[in-house]
């Protein structure tokens, strides 16, 4: 009932704009001005501050009234839409030179530098959403498409004509962006932060800057973890965004409608949208709002009031605080309400305290039952007994190094031929079932379990598979970056057995951009000074297109293997077995001693890799006749076996019954 009143609302409202139910603070236009209103308990005296352009450093001051619960609030008369503003604080906790922007904002206009300079901005949030609203995917149903919004159209071989940007992913007739998901038939996508960040760093080996920085050549951030407005799109996407340095950007909040358009296009071929969130710390070197209202209530500090950072990018954030919890809360409403997303993947999701966790899912279902929560289940700390526990799904690390391995120097998994870890037949058996406590799993239920093999961190599977089985040099430089990326014999044999496990296996179905032709990301020769230019990468958070951007030749290049995960999708789409089976429904095929798994599925499907690099794998079938419908191996799929079935070194076959 709760669903259908809500789906009610959104069509009697057309616009879906229902902010004003949800945000304590901001601005609020009304029909003779605005009112504005700040959380600033410790401030002595606040002033609202009103610009006429983005690049005036004062303005037009005004001076707020402050409540009894630390709220302060200003109405001005006779302004509107399009009105520029900020704050200025004075108190213990403040500093009076700074004028700050809203950490309410719906909109900044941010200057492309590392201070990040920022005015507020009033915007229209309405938009027609027509009848649309979530998708209802039963969790199990994912299969979840990972990307960073600029690298699916930016190169020149997408042919969008709208490279980078919101309405550039969803434009039909490219080879990019949305019409690459339709082909692969992914039913959601998570999409690397869209909440307003600092894409600049502070200038390389600058001894004029309080900070030295001696780490990143490049003094960017492409990726995104470093949230400044936690209500405000990024304007960097949007079609008048830019990296021009010292630019303003933004000034007309054309990034709102413009996700919102992006939405709306992906939520009509069928696709969801899930947003990767960073709540557990805040960019680090720009006028954050936060840091300048308050740092005591908003940051973790240690004895000595610095900052704590299990983050590892400083300026963890004190989530269990009442009121950094209400505007995660709030936050989270706003971009399920304002901007129809579908769910939200949690960066480090385990520096946010537990309370917190539970009232996010529980408030996030009042709005929407079907609400995608994910977690990265570390941050300090390793728990995904305790995402579980609370109804979160995780990733699941597990299968992840159990197929693949953890290291491709020294730590390889199945489809090498070895066990990493601790790992074993039993452990192979665990993952196909859904990693399930009841046989050592860390999930109560297979809906929790995040099964992946390649995500924005560390190397691509195909970098691992690459370095793994020797091909390439960790650290060797790459002559020939076509050739590289081209998979072959084993390489491609190895790419074709993982993808055959994440996707047989029982629960959520997670892959990262450009997994399906192996992509290889390799270090590219620009102008900044970096000694390992044409090396692989396995951390490229700092690099800009060139060593980002997705090559869709490189996607043709490797046909064999793109097509093999888009039967494989289809198969997992069309038989609920590989989606929504109990463990009750395995039986499992003794493999000796060897490094495979074979297991027969409802009675009505047998599967069976093999992970051995130069032994085969024979297995006696169940009586009756079997059809091979899969292979890693390139055959007709209109064999008939009916006794046993032989297993090539690093290969998989699935067969159905036909009887």
């Amino acid at each position: 009932m709760k669903r259908i009143i809500m789906l009610f609302i959104l069509l009697l409202m057309g616009c879906g704009n229902m902010n004003n139910n949800i945000l304590s603070y901001g601005a609020f236009v009304k029909s003779d001005g605005i009112e504005f209103k700040l959380h600033a308990p410790k401030s002595d005296a606040v002033k609202l501050v009103i610009f006429d352009k983005p690049e005036d450093n004062d303005g037009k001051e005004f001076p707020m009234s402050k409540l009894s619960n630390g709220d302060w609030e200003y109405f001005l008369k006779d302004v509107g839409y399009g009105t520029l503003y900020g704050y200025r604080l004075e108190g213990p906790a403040n500093d009076p030179n700074i004028i700050i922007a809203d950490p309410y904002s719906k909109a900044a206009v941010t200057q492309n530098s590392w201070r990040y300079v920022a005015k507020s901005l009033v915007v229209n949030t309405d938009f027609d959403w027509g009848n649309d609203t979530w998708k209802e995917i039963d969790p199990r149903d994912l299969i979840i498409y990972e990307m960073h919004l600029r690298d699916m159209t930016v190169h020149p071989t997408s042919g969008s004509n709208a490279p980078g940007t919101y309405l550039g992913l969803v434009e039909p007739n490219q080879k990019g962006g949305i019409n690459h998901l339709k082909e692969m038939g992914v039913n959601a996508v998570q999409i690397l932060p869209l909440q307003d960040f600092a894409n600049v760093e502070i200038p390389y080996q600058d001894s004029t800057i309080y900070l030295y920085n001696d780490w990143n050549q490049y003094a960017r951030n492409h990726w995104g973890y470093m949230t400044t407005f936690f209500f405000a799109p990024e304007s960097y996407y949007a079609s008048d965004g830019n990296m021009t340095p010292n630019n303003w950007i933004g000034k007309d909040g054309k990034a709102i409608n413009e996700l919102k358009q992006m939405v709306k296009s992906l939520h009509s071929e069928g696709i969801a949208v899930i947003m990767d969130v960073v709540y557990n710390h805040v960019s680090n070197y720009d006028y954050h709002p936060l840091k300048y209202i308050d740092r005591e209530t908003y940051f973790r500090l240690d004895d000595s009031g610095d900052y704590i950072a299990q983050s590892g990018c400083g300026n963890d954030t004190k989530s269990e605080d009442p009121a950094t919890r209400k505007l995660i809360l709030e936050s989270v409403k706003y971009w399920m309400q304002e901007y129809h997303i579908d769910g939200f993947r949690f960066d480090l999701g385990y520096l946010i305290d537990e309370e917190t966790r539970k009232q996010t899912l529980a408030d996030l279902k009042e709005i929407n039952p079907n609400v995608i929560i994910l977690a990265e289940p570390w941050g300090g700390g390793y728990d995904p007994d305790g995402f579980s526990d609370i109804g979160w799904a995780s990733f699941n690390d597990k299968i992840r190094n159990g197929v693949k391995g953890q290291n491709p120097s020294d730590n390889l998994g199945f489809i090498f031929g070895e066990w990493s870890d601790n790992n074993n037949q039993e452990t192979l058996q665990k993952f196909a079932m859904g990693s399930l406590r009841k046989f050592g799993g860390q999930y109560s239920n297979v809906a929790h379990s995040v099964n992946y093999l390649e995500s924005h961190d560390d190397h691509t599977f195909g970098d691992f598979v690459r370095i793994g089985s020797e091909q390439v040099g960790e650290h060797s430089v790459i002559q020939d970056r076509i050739a590289n990326a081209q998979v072959n014999g084993l390489q491609l044999a190895m790419n074709k057995l993982g993808a055959m496990f994440l996707l047989t296996s029982q629960g959520i179905t997670f892959m990262h951009q450009g997994q399906e032709w192996a992509r290889s990301k390799v270090i590219a020769e620009t102008d900044v000074p970096d000694a390992k230019i044409g090396q692989i990468d396995h951390n490229s958070y700092n690099k800009d297109d060139e060593t980002n951007w997705l090559n869709w030749e490189e996607k043709e290049m490797n046909s064999e293997l793109v097509d093999f995960y888009k039967r494989m999708i289809k198969l997992r789409k069309d038989n609920p077995e590989f989606r929504h089976s109990n463990p009750d429904d395995f039986d499992f095929f003794d493999v000796g001693g060897q490094v495979a798994l074979a297991y027969l599925l409802q009675d009505k499907f047998i599967v069976t890799m093999n992970g051995e690099i130069d032994k085969e794998l024979t297995v006696e079938l169940p009586k009756g006749n079997w059809e091979l419908i899969e292979s890693t191996n390139l055959v007709e799929n209109d064999l008939i076996i009916s006794k046993s079935l032989t297993i090539s070194p690093t290969s998989g076959i699935i067969l159905k019954r036909n009887n």
